[in-house]
């Protein structure tokens, strides 16, 4: 991965990481998004990662991902299941856009870039995601209860009284002033 030469002409290696499926830390994500995440690849299941983290996510339908942005990180999105919408920068009501989500769309993101995904369909929307720099694994921690893969779906759940201050200290910026939703 480094590419650097060693000693004697050797090459340095890099990481080489397999996590299967079910592998990974999970949480039951609260409202509004009442679905799960996996966090696959991240500083927590080796700390040789440090550049990005990748994971998927998994909204329940009728839910959604709070409008939102990353002041130092960019994210990149790939949906691979459900359909929905995505509203960026508050949407053509703020200046901004509005797209439709179906399996096989791709996001990116880059920093201060404010967005929401909506689940719009009858079930699941799932997308998997990189965070460069990571660390949205410590927010899913922060904000979620630990999941095993196969238990049911706990009844939905709030959001923590101090979920504000995980956003801060975890990849969030500060809230947007007329959020699309909250």
């Amino acid at each position: 991965m480094d590419g650097s030469a060693k000693s004697g002409g050797a090459k340095a290696r890099g990481v080489a990481l397999v996590v299967q499926p079910d592998e990974g830390e999970s949480y039951w994500q609260p409202e509004p998004a009442n679905g799960y995440t996996e966090a696959k690849i991240t500083r927590r299941n080796d700390p040789r990662i440090g550049k990005f983290s990748h994971g998927i996510q998994v909204i329940a339908p009728g839910s959604y991902v709070r409008d939102h942005s990353h002041e130092a990180n960019e994210e990149l999105l790939f949906f691979f299941e459900g359909e929905g919408k995505a509203i960026i920068d508050g949407g053509p009501e703020q200046g901004g856009e509005e797209h439709p989500i179906r399996a096989g769309t791709s996001m990116f993101f880059g920093p201060n870039r404010r967005h929401t995904f909506i689940n719009t369909g009858a079930k699941p929307m799932k997308m998997a995601w990189v965070l460069m720099p990571g660390g949205l694994e410590d927010f899913f921690a922060g904000i979620g209860r630990k999941r095993k893969p196969g238990e049911p779906a706990p009844a939905h759940f709030p959001r923590p009284a101090d979920v504000l201050e995980i956003e801060r200290r975890t990849v969030f910026a500060p809230p947007p002033k007329k959020p699309v939703n909250r």
